[in-house]
């Protein structure tokens, strides 16, 4: 009999040992986040863990990332292989630092700006709800993206930081995470369309196990999107345009293929580079684009120049074209925050569809009569 009871309380013991510790688990088939525009990223759903890939982290990247998002408990008792994974994210996320503006309005569309504990370059910040924070010292100055502040992070320690690469060289990070703070890479600027950019926000409706509200938030912007594009199909006349300005000696302008120039086609106009492909944007001489764009009806996104005077001091070849002699220029770049971000870098991406509903009340006023634009006005 004690015998017996002594060989039940071993088996008991050895059971309980063996619970803590179990194999990565294969069997189920794991649901798949679904996403409609972006290639980025891909989420899978098993029964105790959830497994986030980055895709592509920046335009030429040869490695996928992959994060896994667990619970502790469950965290302590499964094995995963060893070597396969770029982080491990635990339990509910009470600090964050992300390292664009491009993710601040995802955090505050989904109402947990409140993480945010630090960011590189506080000034860059627009929006009055997370600068409400950075005013009462709740979000902490971490420098510039080049070089953060690690000393001011670590003190934070937050759950995870939300990076970006533009090249997968980034001694910063590697600092972060040798101190066990978890960096994901965002590549949401990597995406060439409007609506793959803007579903990001399930990204972070993820991390936070808010996929509901994302994608319902998402699901609003898609339908704004596709009616203003839906208007602008309606429009008689289809404006020339021009874009970009000269950097030194080259003129930048998007290529036809990009996240930009679809949202010119979108918007019913006549992009004279339409027909380009490539990545990045279009390296131009003065006189190639002043050839093509003479005439050019508007002129959109003139560089950071917010003025006439400005622009014209700056090359006074600019007065040669025809939207600069009738006054037809509009820009972004005077859209700012009380402390100089300009608004569009920050919830441009997030929200493509005040973006088109803007170009749409410039290209074709008639169809959105009653609409202000958000973003851009004319220059000054």
């Amino acid at each position: 009999m004690r015998f017996s009871i002594y060989l039940l309380f071993i088996l008991a013991l050895v059971s309980c040992k063996n619970e803590q510790k179990t194999e990565l688990p294969g069997t189920s088939t794991p649901e798949i986040l679904e996403l409609k525009y972006a290639e980025g990223f891909s989420v899978t759903e098993n029964e105790n863990f959830k497994v986030l890939t980055i895709n592509k982290a920046w335009p030429k990247a040869a490695k996928n990332f992959k994060y896994i998002l667990i619970s502790k408990a469950n965290m302590a008792k499964t094995t995963f292989p060893k070597d396969e994974y770029d982080g491990f994210i635990t339990d509910k996320i009470q600090k964050i630092v992300v390292t664009s503006t491009t993710h601040i309005p995802a955090l505050e569309l989904l109402g947990i700006e409140q993480t945010l504990v630090g960011f590189p370059g506080t000034d860059y910040i627009s929006s009055e709800k997370t600068r409400a924070l950075i005013n009462h010292g709740k979000v902490r100055e971490l420098g510039k993206n080049e070089g953060i502040n690690t000393e001011v992070l670590l003190e934070l320690n937050p759950d995870l930081v939300i990076g970006f690469g533009v090249d997968g060289v980034n001694k910063t990070f590697e600092t972060i995470k040798k101190a066990g703070i978890p960096v994901l890479y965002n590549g949401d600027w990597v995406e060439s369309s409007a609506l793959a950019k803007a579903e990001w926000i399930k990204f972070f409706g993820v991390l936070f196990n808010k996929e509901k509200e994302a994608d319902s938030t998402f699901n609003t912007i898609e339908k704004d999107y596709l009616e203003a594009k839906t208007i602008a199909k309606q429009a008689k006349n289809r404006p020339t345009i021009l874009s970009g300005a000269m950097t030194k000696n080259v003129w930048h302008l998007p290529n036809g293929s990009s996240a930009e120039a679809q949202f010119l086609k979108d918007a019913n106009v006549d992009y004279l580079w339409s027909e380009t492909t490539g990545n990045g944007s279009l390296a131009l001489s003065f006189e190639a684009v002043l050839d093509k764009a003479k005439d050019a009806d508007l002129w959109l996104s003139p560089s950071y120049y917010s003025s006439f005077e400005q622009l014209e001091k700056s090359n006074s070849l600019y007065t040669n074209f025809k939207a600069f002699k009738r006054k037809t220029i509009y820009t972004f770049s005077n859209t700012t925050g009380e402390t100089g971000g300009v608004l569009y870098y920050e919830l441009g991406t997030a929200r493509p569809d005040l973006v088109l509903k803007d170009l749409i009340k410039i290209c074709h006023p008639e169809l959105l009569e009653d609409y202000t634009p958000y973003f851009f006005e004319k220059l000054k």
